[in-house]
């Protein structure tokens, strides 16, 4: 074994023994070293004590100190567990001998590898040469890596002061130019340019060198402002340049803007036009305001008085010959609904009411709070005057009134933006212009509508506002919303004033008053048909529950006033066509501009339809009231079970029939002239007709019936029982062709 460690390190160059011959070696060194402890084993001394005859034990010393008998029984237990040794043991193997085997083999390897060494000794000669000069050369890169490591530590030093002073210089470049860009600042804003100066002086305020000189100027000053709580003592060295440009510069614009002011009172002048230069350069009067505050303030008032009088004075004029080109044939306190057409006048009274329709009567007046025709150009009065057009009061108003909210508009939004005005502030200053002309419209429509009974004219003017105030909202302007709710607290009263007139004055009519009466539709109702249409019309897109109300009301009093007009005919067949010739006439007038599901239109189906039928069961009594009554009489005993009672009728029946087929084409040909001759509306007419005839038809059926039951069943007289489809192609010859 102590051959090993040379073997291996001769195994790892060319030319040693290889893997086989060092695993031999090892293979029989173990062999040799288990072989040793079997012998040594006591079980084996024991076992092979008759087989080993003068075996030397002089050198065993078992008192010997070294020798412990628990490591000895471990050593053996362990070379025991060998598996070469329990092969041995297991196959009889003669341990000696094989020992000598063993030995002889370790010699043979002894003596190989010794000649492999001398015969490599020039090999290790020659390594062990390289190996000294390479420990030579590695020594002299030691010394030159300690060089470089004292070379670095040297550089590290240098580095680091280096960085120290890097540092140092670059806290003194910042604090330079922090100092730089301070003092630079403070110098720019205080130098006050040759170029500035000659502008401000020399340029007029129009050009844009001026405004934008005007800009550096005013953050000059604003800056020298901001230095001097700072006490820097710079600023007293261009404070009095700059007092006096600013003093320059105020002149020059205030003389602008007060020309400008003035040239709005020049007449003929488009006042929209200054307003727009002024927007222009609104700039002017920020200047004045942060610089010289009285003279903005001598500015504004000088504009606000300007302005203030130019408005009072335009609409002054314009309403009052605006008003020139009105109708000149108002309604007043006599045309209301229920004055008799009759009333006498004095000679250079008004026409009548009855030929004056467009105080009931919507027709066209309505197109005035259209779209189209809401925001149309407005009116102007010599031009009307000129080619000799009237309007109603209503377009009138809207004219007006949509110059005022174009006015407005314009005129509020100019103040927020060249005043710098919001809110409330706006809204003062806007006050203080319009304020004296917005009295005078007020004042001048309490004046009017105290003397107005067109209730037309003034529900349209409460949508035309209704609208407007809409249209401002989208705009975004407040400025006249106050004035539009003080306008609406005039005209709603007065609306529902001259409703409440018309409603009385039909409450009060006294039929015996109204002239000749026939079957025709009655002018009041007429009245009412019209203005009921026209107020439910305007009503749907801002609808008014107190106007709904008081339409009922009205409603509620012209029903009455039918009933009572009916009640002046002497035949119950005259008041049913009056009253459904009225009642159709409102009806569709009623259908022509309000919606089917209104009330009004809901009430007057329900009442034509009862005054209709009850009209039918009149008309169909002259010629065939024997045969209904007979056959309601008979149904009422058969439903009672009381057909016994019928046999006392057969002559009856036997008439009836007869009489039926003799005259039922004759009668059913005067009962259609009669009516078409009753009834102006020629659809309701035919209408009556059709539900006349279906009636009849349905009679005669149930007089079919009847005479089918056993008391009649066997009458000869039902062959002269005229066939029900017979009747009904009859009947079809009067069905109307459109």
């Amino acid at each position: 074994m102590r051959l090993l460690p040379g073997f291996l390190f001769r195994s790892q160059r060319p030319g040693f023994p290889d893997a086989g011959t060092m695993a031999a070696v090892l293979e029989a060194e173990r062999r040799e070293a288990a072989i040793s402890s079997i012998y040594s084993s006591p079980e084996l001394l024991k076992g092979d004590q008759d087989e080993v005859p003068g075996l030397n034990l002089g050198q065993l010393d078992l008192t010997s100190d070294e020798f412990i008998l628990d490591e000895v029984d471990t050593h053996i237990q362990a070379n025991l567990e060998d598996e070469l040794v329990k092969e041995a043991l297991k196959t009889g193997v003669d341990l000696r001998h094989y020992s000598k085997q063993v030995e002889t083999e370790l010699q043979h390897i002894e003596h190989a590898s010794i000649k492999d060494y001398i015969d490599e000794s020039q090999n290790i000669a020659s390594l062990h040469n390289q190996i000294t000069a390479c420990d030579t050369i590695l020594e002299r890169m030691e010394q030159m890596l300690s060089t470089f490591q004292c070379d670095l530590s040297s550089i590290s030093s240098e580095i680091q002061t280096l960085q120290e002073q890097s540092i140092a210089m670059n806290i003194k470049l910042k604090n330079r130019q922090s100092v730089r860009s301070e003092l630079s600042q403070l110098v720019d804003e205080l130098v006050v340019p040759s170029s500035m100066i000659t502008i401000i002086l020399d340029k007029p305020v129009t050009e844009q060198q001026f405004l934008e000189q005007l800009h550096e100027l005013n953050n000059k000053i604003n800056y020298v402002k901001e230095q001097s709580f700072k006490e820097t003592l710079a600023c007293s060295d261009v404070q009095d340049t700059l007092d006096r440009l600013k003093i320059k510069a105020v002149t020059k614009i205030r003389e602008y803007i007060i020309q400008k002011i003035y040239s709005f009172r020049k007449p003929m002048t488009n006042y929209q036009v200054p307003q727009n230069a002024l927007l222009k350069h609104r700039f002017f009067y920020q200047f004045l305001l942060a610089n010289e505050r009285h003279v903005a303030k001598e500015i504004r008032d000088e504009y606000v008085d300007t302005m203030g009088k130019i408005y009072f004075s335009y609409f002054k004029s314009y309403t009052s010959r605006l008003m020139k080109v009105q109708y000149e044939e108002v309604a007043d306190k006599d045309d209301l609904m229920g004055v008799e057409d009759t009333a006498k006048k004095g000679f250079f009274s008004k026409p009548s009411l009855k030929n004056r329709n467009t105080i009931f009567t919507l027709g066209n007046r309505g197109n005035v709070i259209s779209s189209a025709e809401l925001e149309a150009p407005i009116i102007v009065p010599h031009a009307a005057q000129k080619n000799d057009t009237r309007y109603p009061f209503e377009s009138l108003f809207r004219s007006q009134h949509y110059t005022l909210l174009d006015n407005s508009c314009r005129e509020y939004l100019f103040l927020c933006d060249f005043f710098m005005v919001t809110a409330n502030s706006a809204q003062d200053l806007f006050n203080t212009i319009m304020g004296k002309t917005l009295t005078m419209f007020l004042k001048h429509m309490d004046t009017y509508v105290v003397d107005c009974f067109d209730s037309i004219a003034i529900f349209l003017s409460i949508h035309i506002i209704l609208r407007f105030k809409t249209i401002m909202a989208k705009r975004n302007v407040p400025a006249v919303d106050k004035y539009w709710d003080t306008l609406l607290e005039i005209l709603w009263p007065r609306f529902e004033h001259i409703l409440e007139l018309n409603i009385q004055s039909i409450r009060n009519t006294d039929p015996q008053k109204l002239g000749a009466l026939d079957t025709r539709p009655h002018y009041v109702t007429r009245r009412y048909a019209e203005f009921s249409s026209a107020i439910v019309s305007i009503n749907e897109t801002y609808p008014n529950e107190k106007t709904h109300s008081l339409l009922g009301q009205l409603q509620v009093e012209v029903e009455n006033f039918v009933l009572r007009m009916a009640a002046e005919f002497a035949s119950r067949r005259e008041q049913l066509i009056f009253l459904i010739n009225n009642y159709d006439m409102m009806l569709g007038v009623l259908m022509e501009r309000a919606t089917d599901d209104s009330k009004e239109v809901e009430s007057f189906q329900q009442l034509l339809g009862a005054r209709t039928q009850e009209f039918i069961e009149e008309i169909l009594s002259p010629p065939f009231g024997g045969m209904i009554a007979f056959v309601k009489e008979t149904e009422v005993l058969i439903e009672k079970g009381q057909i016994e009672k019928l046999k006392t009728e057969e002559g009856r029946v036997v008439q009836l029939v007869r009489g039926f087929a003799a005259t039922w084409k004759q009668s059913v040909e005067n009962l259609s002239q009669d009516v078409m001759r009753s009834f102006t509306n020629f659809k309701n007419g035919t209408g009556i007709i059709q539900g006349a005839l279906t009636q009849l038809i349905q009679y005669y059926h149930r007089f079919h019936k009847v005479l089918s039951q056993p008391p009649f069943k066997n009458l000869p007289v039902r062959s002269d029982l005229i066939n029900i489809h017979h009747l009904m192609v009859e009947v079809k010859k009067h069905k109307p062709n459109f």
